[in-house]
C-alpha cells in the first residue's frame, strides 16, 4: 500500500483517507523561528519586549490559540498505519527544524555578543533562544526514538544546543521503562509542585542516563569513558559547540549560553511534570517475582488540543508513545481509556507554575482516574494523609490494585532467538548485541531478567517471544 502526496491511500481501501493535517505539520516550524522573527521585529521597531517573544508566545499565545482551535480526536485507519509511517515527507519535516534552530541560535549569540544592548534585552532574546532549544529536546525526542541511526544523531544534535545530551539515553532506555512508578525520576507525584519536582529530575535523570551507560559498558567488562557512550559523545557535542562560540565572540556569551540551555531543559521538564502527575501502574506477580504492570493508555496524561499537537509533533497523544515508542508522530492515536488534560500542554505549564491552582485543577482528575482512591496513585511521600483526608477512599474499596498473575514463559535450550511483542525487535544468540554487552553467542537464558527491549523500552525479557532454530529458519526462509 502506498500513500499519494496528499496523504490519499492509493489503492482505494479505508474509504480514501486523507491526512487533513499532512502540511498543517509544517507550522511546527514556526517554534524554532521564533528567535528570528523576534530579532528581525526588534531590529525593525527597537521594542525590546519582541525579544521575550519566547515565553509570551509559548506561554501566552499558544494556550488561547488552542482555546480557539479546540480539539481534534481524528485517528487513521489502521489500514494506513504502515504507509503513512513510511511517507518520508513526515521525517523531513522534522528534518527542517534543525538547520531553523541553530541559523536562530548562533545568530541571537552573535548579537548577544556583539551589540551594545540592555542586559534586558540580551536576556530577553537568551531565554527566547532557550524556548527554541526546549521545544527542539521534543524533535530530539521524536528523533532519538527512531531505529535509524542518522535520526539518533540528528536527535543528539538536537540536544547539543542546551547541554543536555543525557536526555538520550535516560528519556529511552530509563524513563521508559519506569515510567508511573515512584523510581522514575521523570513521573511527578501528586502532591509535588513543579519547583520540587525540577531538582529531582534533572538530576536523577543525570545520575539515571550515566548509571545505564556504565551499566552497558559494564556487561562488556570495559570502563564506560569511551567515546561510544551515548552520555559522554552527546555532551562532547555541546561542549565544542560552546567552545566554538566562546572563542569566535569571546567568553562574556557563557552566561547566556547557561541561561538559555537552564531555560530549555527547564521547559521540557515542565512538560514531564504534566504528563504523568499522580500516575501509578499496579505491581504484577510474574514468574515469582513483582514487577509493575505494562504501560497502558491509562498511564499518561492526553490532550488533543490541536495547535499544541501540531507545535510537538503529536506529543500530546502520550499514551500511544509510550505504548508504540518506536511509532512515528503523524500515526499517533488517541485512546478514550487515556486520562485527558483540561487544556493543551501550553495551557497546563502555566498552571504547573502556579501550584495551589495547579493542585486544585489536577489533584481531583488524578482521584477520579482511580475511582476515588489515591491509595492508587503516585502520591508525594509526606503528602499521603492529607490527601486521603481530602479524597477519602469509598469504605470497603481495596487498598491495592488489580494483581494480574502472569506465568514466565518456559525458555528451553532450543531458543535460538527472542522477538519483542510490541515493536518486533529480535535479539539472535548467534549475532548477539554487542552495543548492549552481549557477545556474539550469549544464550538467552544468560540475559539478565531485568533487562529490556532496547528499540522500545517497553517490554522486558519476561515478556519476549522465544523463537526455536527451527521457527528461525523457518521465517529466514519466508523472508528471502
Amino acid at each position: 500500500m502506498a500513500l499519494e502526496p496528499s496523504g490519499i491511500v492509493a489503492d482505494g481501501t479505508a474509504e480514501q483517507w486523507r491526512d487533513k493535517k499532512r502540511y498543517l505539520w509544517l507550522l511546527g516550524l514556526v517554534a524554532p523561528a521564533i528567535g528570528i522573527l523576534a530579532i528581525g521585529g526588534f531590529l525593525l521597531t527597537g521594542a525590546g519586549v519582541l525579544l521575550w517573544a519566547g515565553p509570551v508566545v509559548v506561554l501566552g499565545v499558544i494556550p488561547v490559540i488552542d482555546l480557539l482551535t479546540g480539539l481534534d480526536g481524528s485517528n487513521p485507519p489502521d489500514e494506513v498505519i504502515e504507509a503513512l509511517e513510511n511517507d518520508r515527507y513526515y521525517r523531513w519535516v522534522t528534518f527542517a527544524y534543525l538547520p531553523v534552530q541553530y541559523a536562530g541560535f548562533v545568530y541571537a549569540m552573535y548579537l548577544i555578543a556583539t551589540r551594545d544592548w540592555s542586559a534586558a534585552d540580551k536576556i530577553g532574546l537568551a531565554v527566547t533562544m532557550g524556548f527554541v532549544g526546549g521545544i527542539g529536546i521534543n524533535t530530539a525526542h521524536e528523533l532519538g526514538h527512531k531505529k535509524e541511526r542518522s535520526e539518533r544523531w540528528l536527535a543528539k544534535i538536537a540536544l547539543a544546543q542546551c547541554f543536555y545530551g543525557h536526555f538520550y539515553v535516560e528519556h529511552n532506555r530509563g524513563h521508559h521503562v519506569r515510567v508511573a512508578t515512584p523510581e522514575d525520576p521523570a513521573s511527578s507525584r501528586m502532591g509535588e509542585s513543579f519547583y520540587r519536582f525540577w531538582p529531582r529530575t534533572v538530576y536523577g535523570s543525570l545520575v539515571s542516563a550515566w548509571g545505564k551507560e556504565a551499566a552497558r559498558y559494564g556487561r562488556k567488562g570495559r570502563h564506560p569513558f569511551r567515546a561510544g557512550n551515548n552520555v559522554l559523545n552527546a555532551w562532547a557535542m555541546s561542549a565544542v559547540l560552546w567552545a566554538a562560540l566562546a572563542l569566535w565572540l569571546g567568553a562574556a556569551v557563557l552566561p547566556f549560553l547557561v541561561l538559555q540551555a537552564v531555560v530549555a531543559f527547564s521547559l521540557l521538564e515542565a512538560v514531564n511534570y504534566l504528563e504523568h502527575y499522580g500516575m501509578l501502574r499496579q505491581l504484577v506477580t510474574s514468574g515469582g517475582r513483582q514487577r509493575y504492570e505494562r504501560v497502558l493508555p491509562s498511564h499518561s496524561w492526553n490532550s488533543n488540543n490541536l495547535a499544541t499537537n501540531l507545535l510537538l509533533y503529536h506529543l500530546q497523544r502520550h499514551s500511544d508513545h509510550h505504548a508504540n515508542p518506536t511509532r512515528r508522530y503523524q500515526v499517533l492515536r488517541d485512546y478514550a481509556e487515556s486520562p485527558a488534560l483540561p487544556t493543551g500542554y501550553a495551557g497546563m505549564i502555566v498552571l504547573a507554575l502556579v501550584p495551589p491552582l495547579w493542585r486544585r485543577v489536577m489533584d481531583p482528575r488524578v482521584a477520579a482516574h482511580f475511582d476515588g482512591d489515591i491509595r492508587l496513585a503516585n502520591v508525594q511521600p509526606g503528602h499521603r494523609e492529607r490527601l486521603l483526608r481530602q479524597f477519602p477512599p469509598v469504605p470497603g474499596q481495596p487498598s491495592d490494585g488489580t494483581r494480574e498473575d502472569l506465568a514466565r514463559r518456559d525458555f528451553g535450550d532450543d531458543v535460538a532467538a527472542a522477538r519483542c511483542p510490541g515493536c518486533g525487535y529480535t535479539y539472535e544468540v548467534d549475532a548477539g548485541n554487542e552495543s548492549e554487552g552481549f557477545a556474539a553467542g550469549t544464550a538467552w537464558k544468560d540475559i539478565p531478567d531485568d533487562w529490556c527491549c532496547p528499540d522500545c523500552g517497553v517490554r522486558e525479557k519476561v515478556d519476549f517471544v522465544p523463537l526455536s532454530y527451527a521457527s528461525l529458519s523457518s521465517a529466514a526462509r519466508k523472508a528471502s
